[in-house]
């Protein structure tokens, strides 16, 4: 037998109650628990969280059943002494809103078992909502909301609630809707002609306390149906807040709140269109582009067919990581702007001017391999389909190697591409710089991408880069 005698079973409505202090005992985290020998508060239990309030000058912030040794109430404030006569009161607003979810919790299940036969395998009261997992096969908006009507239609007949306490015996012979959870005797919630069960739970006294249940969302999970509702007056200020933003939103087109939805979806078709003719647009633009950077160095701009797309949308898997073939030392070239961006080019250090091939001949007329154009450029507020656009574009010139960064944002994003002929492994390089900005990325040999938190790492990442591949070999 518990030593906390529980008010609450027998008055869900009762806020304010006097006790004495049995015991005191502290939790590993400090808090001080106190021990009464009768409460009104409610611990949390049955998917039901606990009531708070005060407990004399302290603040109750948690109760917790302790089965035999009675309801610990978790407190902040002056601590009582043991012997000591306390008064006791239940955050009125906090009881309600949990009474209102947990009898609703039981209107809705049951009605549930009237039309399908499909029992409630938990419950869940959160914070903004609540969930039930129902066994229902078949789950559909219609067969919900059928649901959601008989429940409404129980609550608004404000049909009396009662509670029974029940011997085990007695119990074997009721209609429970569900199994009971101990032996012994029972706290059963009878609503009218309409469910029986066993609950040691906080409930209305009529249905009509309940005011109103709705659905928000269900789901599949675990081989159950989820469903999201909420009863009373959390249904009220998602009201609130629903009609709000429907509002809002049908203001910005200068429509009725109705005539919103239609809008929208036409304006997302069209931006759909607008942004497929963008980025058809943008690659134009970063061939015209890589061609002017190019140009800065002498490049003729004579384009090999671009690599593979269905490739390029693949560069975000890892590949293994080979060791990076370092390039000659580099020097840095002229500058080049557009728009409000603008960063370094940087080209390997050549005295020739560009042929056909990837060797020239020495003064001693050996074959050696030319160093790969190196381009470096960071920009302002450009997204990373753009700069893989213009990476594509650069390294379709036989040579070259790309290393362009972006702050976009609050996010600093990196692309690191090759042409087929140059050298160096764009994953690896990847992987190394993007310690630096506090992100992750990677790709293919030819190709790869990253991004991370830390935009003010950005040129450091990309002279990390650079370095590298300018390093001799090993």
């Amino acid at each position: 037998m518990s030593a906390t005698e529980r008010l609450y079973y027998n008055d869900s409505h009762l806020l304010e109650f006097d006790a004495r202090v049995i015991d005191l005992s502290e939790r590993e985290d400090g808090t001080l628990a106190v021990t009464l020998d009768r409460t009104a508060f409610y611990p949390t239990g049955g998917g039901q969280p606990n009531d708070t309030g005060m407990l004399g000058e302290a603040l109750v912030v948690d109760c917790i059943d302790d089965d035999d040794k009675g309801v610990l109430h978790l407190i902040r404030g002056p601590a009582p002494q043991i012997g000591d006569s306390v008064h006791g009161k239940i955050d009125r607003l906090r009881r309600l809103d949990h009474l209102q979810q947990h009898t609703g919790q039981h209107i809705l299940s049951a009605a549930f078992v009237k039309l399908f036969e499909a029992p409630t395998r938990s419950f869940r009261v959160l914070e903004h909502e609540c969930e039930i997992d129902v066994a229902l096969e078949d789950p559909s908006d219609e067969r919900i909301e059928q649901a959601v009507d008989l429940a409404n239609q129980i609550i608004w007949e404000c049909r009396p609630i009662q509670i029974r306490q029940v011997a085990s015996a007695e119990a074997a012979s009721l209609p429970l809707r569900k199994e009971p959870a101990r032996e012994g005797e029972l706290r059963v919630i009878e609503i009218e002609e309409f469910d029986l069960t066993p609950c040691g739970g906080t409930h209305a006294r009529s249905t009509g306390e309940v005011g109103v249940i709705a659905v928000r969302s269900w789901e599949r999970a675990k081989g159950l149906t989820r469903i999201q509702f909420m009863a009373g007056v959390r249904v009220l200020n998602d009201y609130r807040r629903a009609n709000r933003t429907a509002r809002a939103t049908a203001e910005l087109f200068s429509a009725g709140r109705e005539d919103a939805p239609a809008l929208v979806a036409k304006l997302i078709e069209e931006n759909k269109k607008l942004t497929h003719r963008v980025r058809e647009l943008d690659e134009l633009a970063c061939r015209a582009e890589a061609e002017a950077l190019l140009k800065q160095f002498g490049l003729e701009a004579g384009y090999c067919p671009p690599p593979d797309r269905e490739a390029v949308k693949d560069s975000s898997r890892g590949l293994s990581a080979d060791e990076i073939v370092r390039s000659p030392t580099v020097r840095e070239g002229p500058r080049f702007r557009t728009g409000s961006s603008s960063d370094r080019i940087i080209s390997a250090t050549a005295s020739h001017r560009p042929t056909s091939g990837n060797t020239r001949l020495s003064d001693g007329g050996v074959a050696q391999e030319k160093p790969p154009f190196i381009i470096i450029k960071v920009f302002n507020d450009r997204d990373a389909d753009s700069l893989k656009h213009l990476a594509l574009a650069l390294i379709a010139h036989p040579n070259v190697i790309a290393l362009l960064g972006s702050r976009d944002g609050d996010t600093a994003r990196l692309v690191f591409a090759r042409s087929a002929d140059a050298k160096g492994d764009m994953n690896a390089l990847m992987h190394r710089v993007c310690v630096i900005i506090e992100g992750r990325g990677g790709g293919r040999p030819d190709m790869a991408q990253g991004g991370g938190n830390n935009v003010d790492g950005l040129s450091e990442a990309i002279e990390r880069a650079r370095a590298s591949l300018s390093a001799p070999p090993q």
